[in-house]
């Protein structure tokens, strides 16, 4: 798993790194298509620039891609486009998508490209810190406006402090953890909380947090350590759960991983009455993964879904629409992403519309002084250049239409989106 093995990396560590043009990239994908001309003070459309983990073992963040890119480009574009003073009159909005292939120097490299070869206008990026953090890197370092969701914001702070990208998603301490907290509180337990975590940004970010934020909640930590991804044996692990009577399996993973600590959980007898897996369990195809009936019960936090409230601010319907027609275009499942990566055309759509022009200056000041109710909420940035999203938790059950469905269990502050039930222990 290259990608996953990459622990956090500065701005300038990815900047040393990849250097600039001239990097062998993989296929690239535009929507609709367009040459690989140089910019022209006479192009007459709108380039925006997505770097998107197609391939490898994140590829499940972009899977709902190009579908929801066509989409919004059709919304945005219905009306021809968007005006532009300079061209005295409205253009319309294109995408170019290239392949990260899951991998931080590569997401690096082909945003380098974009700005560098394909003269785009603006960068959107999504999809966890392996895409989000070296994109906004590069584009700090060549002064391109830039539009970023998917990827926990104190690890995207991490590169900062930021002039040209905003950021807008959950924070881990401030809104994930009271998620989980809550969602255990329905449960009785012994709050002896079994650490799982790989060592990766993600992992090891999680489990420091638990150390620092659970024991002050009442919560007894038992921690043994990060193991590598790709881990084959968690017995070593699963027997000191066992020995120190962990009721409370808490954990950040990628989903092989999450699919052999849980099958083997089961084999050694280790029955938790909650195990929370973040990042593993959040489609699902991975669920489904883990085989059998072993998923039930399962619980993660929940960034978007299709009872969250908000609307498009680019066509009016809401969230339940736009994952019924996923799902009748694809014969797939909604997922959490959908939401976020509608959100990021609507905010690109705002600013452009706003300010009428295609200096980066300007389009970087209007995506600062953006003011809009989008699919994921409201996005207002602060001083640090970041949003806060809502976020909560929820359960796997056997779904219906599909063969699993997560409910929402814990709404915390957020009480605009409705539960559907209690945790329930795992049986």
């Amino acid at each position: 798993m290259k990608t996953e093995k990459k622990k956090g990396i500065t701005r300038r560590d990815f900047i040393k790194k990849t250097g600039v043009a001239g990097a062998a990239l993989g296929a690239a994908a535009l929507v609709p298509s367009v040459g690989r001309k140089a910019f022209a003070a006479k192009r007459d459309y709108i380039l925006i620039g997505r770097p998107n983990p197609a391939t490898g073992p994140i590829a499940a963040f972009g899977e709902a891609t190009p579908w929801v890119d066509n989409r919004a480009l059709d919304e945005i574009n219905r009306a021809g486009g968007i005006y532009i003073k300079e061209y005295g009159k409205k253009v319309p909005v294109k995408i170019k998508i290239m392949d990260t292939e899951s991998d931080p120097t590569k997401a690096a490299e082909v945003a380098s490209r974009l700005i560098l070869h394909d003269k785009i206008d603006l960068m959107v990026v999504y999809h966890t810190p392996a895409t989000v953090n070296p994109v906004t890197s590069i584009c700090e370092r060549y002064k391109m406006p830039c539009i970023s969701l998917e990827n926990p914001v104190e690890m995207w702070l991490t590169g900062g402090p930021y002039h040209w990208a905003f950021h807008a998603f959950w924070l881990v301490v401030e809104d994930v953890f009271p998620a989980y907290m809550g969602m255990w509180e329905q449960v009785e337990t012994n709050k002896v909380v079994g650490i799982i975590a790989g060592n990766d940004t993600d992992g090891v970010s999680f489990a420091e947090g638990s150390q620092k934020l659970l024991p002050p909640k009442g919560y007894k930590v038992i921690d043994p350590g990060r193991f590598p991804l790709g881990n084959q044996d968690f017995s070593a692990v699963i027997n000191t759960y066992k020995n120190e009577n962990v009721e409370i399996l808490f954990g950040n993973l990628i989903p092989p991983d999450c699919a052999t600590a849980w099958r083997q959980c089961r084999r050694m007898g280790f029955k938790p009455k909650i195990a929370t897996i973040g990042r593993a369990t959040l489609f699902p195809s991975a669920v489904e993964a883990i085989g059998g009936d072993l998923p039930l019960g399962l619980s993660s936090e929940i960034w978007w879904s299709p009872h969250h409230p908000f609307k498009s601010s680019l066509a009016g319907y809401g969230c339940r629409t736009i994952c019924d027609d996923w799902s009748a275009a694809s014969g797939k499942q909604w997922t959490q992403t959908i939401g976020f990566k509608y959100a990021g055309y609507e905010i690109a759509a705002d600013v452009l519309r706003r300010v009428q022009t295609l200096d980066r200056e300007k389009i970087r000041e209007g995506i600062a002084a953006t003011d809009l109710d989008t699919m994921v909420g409201h996005i207002k940035y602060n001083k640090q250049n970041f949003s806060r999203t809502p976020v909560v938790a929820g359960q796997w059950v056997k779904g219906k239409e599909f063969p699993w469905d997560i409910k929402t269990c814990y709404n915390g502050d957020h009480k605009n989106i409705p539960t559907e039930g209690k945790l329930f222990p795992i049986p």
